[in-house]
């Protein structure tokens, strides 16, 4: 009977610990200022955990959410060993960046709603982040964060904002600032984005375009004459026609690429990203993808390479979803540098 309960509780304490991840919280934040000025009001960012908070609270790591991600979205990637980030004996903290539709957005504030919502930075979604672990979570250092595309810039913006915080950092399919490159795609979206919506075009058509220019900057050309026959062309062409959503809108979409093109975490090193690295106290371990279009490596490596970091580069057709096709390998990598 003895083995029985503990039994019992051995597979609710997992059932417990997997519907931690399930349950959406929010850290209210009140009025939050931003480096603009500007106030984000009755400010919220939304969070998931996974996995437990020792008792000396030294097994916290964050994860920041990509362009348009959200923590449900990151709770795919984290589990167990087979995860990409294993939360077993870590407490993983998976946030929603400003302007996912979760978090505060111009989709869901009511007192600022639309084109009235404050222009927010990388920055700003960092100090959110962090107001939260230091006031409401009572937490006061990390073992690591880790974040991919635009989770990465939120962690290479925790590195140089906060350096004493973190002892490890793995961004992923990453870059320390914007180059020429993804700044033209990036201000193509926005202008299209303000084109549409000025037009009234509807949502949908909107989303469509706004989707089809992600597919094609997304994979690479190999990747999609590879995986797409003619025969099965039609199927996929007609994936794009789908309703607009209501909580990643384009509204939203815009917001988060303003933030994205003011992405530079040499900004306050006189543009110098030797400097910035220099600044930056955690071990880090970054994996790029050479075939990435949407987030270039060359600044990452760069910054890597001063910095005698660890460097991981995927070279393999799938672009800027490079880790998705060597997934195996990347699980290894990201598990064995933790747990270090």
């Amino acid at each position: 009977m003895k083995k029985l309960c503990v039994s019992i509780l051995f597979i609710a304490a997992l059932c417990l610990n997997g519907y931690a991840g399930q349950v959406q919280h929010f850290a209210e934040l009140g009025d939050f200022r931003l480096d603009s000025g500007e106030v984000i009001r009755d400010c919220k960012v939304g969070y998931r955990t996974f996995g437990h908070l020792n008792a000396n609270r030294s097994n916290a790591i964050i994860y920041p959410s990509w362009f348009g991600g959200t923590s449900e979205h990151l709770g795919k990637l984290i589990g167990g060993p087979e995860k990409l980030v294993d939360s077993t004996g870590f407490f993983i903290i998976a946030f929603d960046a400003f302007g996912n539709g979760v978090s505060s957005s111009p989709s869901n504030s009511i007192r600022q709603p639309g084109d009235k919502f404050p222009v927010f930075t990388i920055h700003d979604m960092v100090r959110a982040q962090y107001e939260i672990l230091t006031q409401k979570m009572n937490i006061d250092h990390l073992h690591a964060a880790i974040g991919g595309s635009m989770g990465s810039f939120q962690v290479f913006e925790w590195l140089v904002s906060y350096p004493q915080f973190i002892d490890k950092a793995i961004p992923y399919v990453c870059s320390p600032r914007m180059t020429s490159y993804e700044r033209l795609i990036l201000n193509f979206q926005l202008d299209l984005i303000e084109a549409g919506i000025a037009a009234e075009m509807p949502q949908d058509t909107l989303l469509k375009l706004l989707e089809m220019f992600t597919a094609i900057t997304g994979r690479t050309p190999e990747y999609l004459v590879k995986e797409i026959s003619r025969e099965e062309f039609p199927g996929y062409i007609s994936r794009f026609d789908k309703v607009a959503p209501t909580i990643f809108t384009p509204a939203n979409k815009a917001s988060q690429i303003r933030a994205m093109l003011t992405h530079d975490i040499s900004r306050n090193f006189k543009g110098s990203l030797e400097k910035a690295g220099e600044s930056i106290c955690a071990e880090v371990a970054i994996i790029v993808s050479a075939s990435d279009h949407i987030v270039r490596p060359e600044p990452a490596l760069e910054l890597a390479k001063y910095m005698n970091w660890r460097i991981t580069i995927l070279d393999n057709n799938c672009g800027h979803l490079a880790i998705g096709c060597e997934m195996d390998r990347c699980v290894k990598i990201v598990n064995e540098f933790l747990r270090e």
